[in-house]
């Protein structure tokens, strides 16, 4: 790692404040934190210092700044990264002082704290002592890397960003993919991979992967997968992964606004009655005006029902695997998080295909996670975007216990239809009435208990069929029922007692 690298990490925010071309290309052995007037004793060649500059003063500053530079000097260290905490600003001594020791010199503002700029060298360091691979002691060439900026200056696209900094190595297949297997980019002779494929490969470890650092969530995520292992000099795969950091970063900043407006757009849709010219101003802000169709989308978390920030993340992630909707997503008025698609007349089942497909991989991301999804049926007019909320909200309390958990307005029929009006705090009594028992019997035998009912009602009481759905004997299923009707003093021999034990699960 040189001292330009420390430079380009925008997380950390550092400011050159004098060095040239040679100083900041120089190797970085270590960190160093120091306040003493002479470190030297403590100093190796090759590491950086960091100081809070709490030794200086203006009482004989210019000596007592000489003192420290030429110690830095003497010492070998390459740059001296100054923390602005203490007087707010670098002295104009230390500026002139390392200009004449020739140690390169860099402000740290206040919001960056020492340990995360040691962290920053270490972490470096340690990635590549964890590999071995030949011609690990590379670094892209000097040409490359200012191509590399000048590139991501212009507003260069990701697809092209990987591709022009993989071309100098001969172009091996790599993809960026996020953590639910979506591909954000990929090199040019890289072969598609499925959304499952890709998941996989980033799980089962093969090929090399490298995680891309950026303010992503558990399922957003950019990890580097090229699936030939030590292609690439693990250092210079590391810089392309720093360069794609600041990609993202730049895109996540931009998408500031675009939150607002998908936000405004959740609080118009939700409004108690439907405003046209709102509507339709708040779907132009998003890009999603004179659209052919809208469905509206409901994802909740339980117990609560409000994931945050990161209900957002994973509902945008599903999302964006499906490759001809559009679509604006926030938090909605209840917590849960709301997304307007837009899509072509005839793609509303496409909406909800994909959705069963992509959310199983949002899923295993959090596998400790229980997601709910309701859609509305497609509307083709803005001002039904409000109608729309409320079937998604209604499809999404009827969402059956049991995986995918998505299910749209259409999905849902009998019973679950039924019950999906019914007021929550309503449905919470009567399943607290019917299953408490259950509720209460233990954590791992009262789930066990409560997932045996499930399986056992949604197979008609087979016996058989329960034991096979389950991988238990039949014999231990007669055992668990038994147990079930002790408990909740119901038979489930009997129609009643089992439409009241098959209601009480459907509330939740």
């Amino acid at each position: 790692m040189h001292v330009d690298h420390l430079l380009r990490l925008d997380r950390l925010d550092l400011s050159l404040v004098w060095g040239d071309e040679t100083l900041l290309g120089q190797e970085i052995a270590g960190v160093t934190a120091t306040d003493l007037e002479d470190p030297t004793r403590f100093l190796q060649p090759g590491e950086v210092v960091l100081s809070g500059l709490v030794w200086w003063s203006r009482d004989d500053a210019p000596a007592k700044t000489d003192r420290f530079v030429s110690a830095l000097r003497r010492a070998g260290a390459v740059a001296l990264l100054a923390g602005e905490e203490t007087h707010g600003h670098v002295p104009r001594e230390l500026v002139d002082a390392c200009r004449r020791h020739r140690v390169a010199l860099v402000s740290v503002p206040p919001h960056t704290s020492f340990r995360a700029v040691t962290e920053a060298v270490y972490l470096r360091q340690w990635g590549e002592l964890g590999r071995h691979a030949p011609g690990g002691h590379h670094a892209l060439p000097e040409n490359v890397r200012r191509d590399l900026d000048r590139a991501l200056e212009g507003g260069a696209t990701t697809g092209e960003l990987l591709d022009r900094a993989f071309a100098h190595l001969g172009a091996p297949v790599c993809h960026l993919l996020t953590a639910t297997g979506r591909t954000v980019a990929r090199t040019g002779d890289a072969a598609r991979l499925s959304a499952r494929e890709a998941a996989e490969a980033l799980r089962d470890g093969r090929g090399t992967t490298l995680r891309v650092e950026a303010e992503g969530t558990d399922f957003d995520t950019w990890h580097l997968h090229l699936p030939e292992e030590g292609r690439v000099p693990p250092r210079v795969l590391q810089e392309i992964s720093e360069l794609l950091g600041r990609h993202r970063r730049g895109r996540d900043r931009h998408r500031a606004a675009r939150d607002l407006a998908a936000a405004r757009l959740v609080e118009a849709v939700g409004a108690l009655r439907a405003d046209t010219d709102r509507l339709r101003g708040a779907l132009d802000s998003c890009g999603l005006a004179d659209r052919a169709a809208y469905t509206v989308v409901a994802a909740a978390l339980e117990p609560d029902g409000d994931a945050g920030a990161d209900g957002v993340a994973a509902l945008a992630e599903a999302l964006g695997h499906l490759p001809s909707a559009a679509f604006a997503a926030a938090r909605g008025a209840d917590g849960e998080t709301v997304a307007v698609v837009a899509h072509e007349g005839s793609a509303a089942d496409a909406v909800e295909e994909g959705l069963r497909a992509a959310w199983p991989l949002v899923r295993d991301c959090r596998p400790e996670s229980a997601w709910r999804v309701g859609l509305s049926l497609p509307v083709t007019d803005p001002t039904s975007l409000n109608t729309a909320l409320a079937q998604a909200r209604y499809a999404l309390a009827a969402v059956p216990a049991a995986p995918p958990r998505v299910a749209g307005l259409r999905d849902l029929g009998g019973l679950a239809l039924l019950l999906a009006g019914v007021p929550s705090g309503v449905r919470e009594v009567y399943r607290a009435t019917v299953l408490g028992p259950l509720l209460g019997a233990g954590r791992g035998s009262g789930a066990m208990l409560l997932e045996t009912l499930e399986v056992f009602l949604a197979h008609d009481c087979s016996w058989a069929r329960t034991a096979e759905a389950l991988h238990i004997h039949v014999n231990t299923v007669h055992y668990r029922v038994e147990r079930i009707e002790t408990l909740t003093g119901r038979d489930l021999s009997r129609l009643d007692d089992r439409v009241d034990l098959r209601a009480a699960l459907l509330c939740r």
